[in-house]
């Protein structure tokens, strides 16, 4: 009786694989909610498609190229542009801040479609307020180590 308890008791930790427990089962999750996803909105979308009910949001419209080629650029330059100004400032999480800054600028700029004393004055608020916020709680209150 004793050997059948503690065999119901016991647990063995196989810590080689242990850490892909919560992976794998967030995995399984997203791949079933992608499942419902595709059964419940994407088929019947397409099968209305088919039908001529709908057209593709993205088939005949016209590309805006200078918003579009812009963001990958501003994308581009800020990966970049984060190690380098963040090896100015080694350590310090300031290449995130100063980049940040000016991405969330520029790209709030390209985006805006009127340019108002008001609408400039919100951008460059947010521009400093959010990244600074972010740059606050992860590298001053986590400790987390910022480009």
């Amino acid at each position: 009786m004793e050997s059948g308890l503690s065999s119901l008791l016991s647990v063995s930790i196989d810590f080689e694989t242990s850490h892909l427990f919560f992976p794998r089962i967030i995995h399984w999750t997203l791949a079933g909610l992608f499942a419902v996803i595709l059964v419940t909105r994407v088929l019947p979308f397409l099968a209305a498609v088919t039908r001529g009910e709908r057209t593709l949001p993205i088939v005949g419209e016209r590309m805006d190229g200078l918003r579009f080629f812009g963001t990958l650029a501003l994308i581009v330059a800020y990966f970049y542009l984060m190690t380098v100004v963040g090896d100015i400032f080694p350590y310090t999480g300031y290449g995130f801040l100063f980049v940040s800054m000016a991405f969330v600028f520029l790209m709030s700029l390209m985006y805006m479609h009127e340019w108002t004393k008001k609408s400039v004055t919100i951008v460059v608020i947010n521009a400093v307020v959010a990244p600074s916020l972010a740059w606050y709680v992860l590298a001053k209150l986590f400790t987390i180590t910022l480009p």
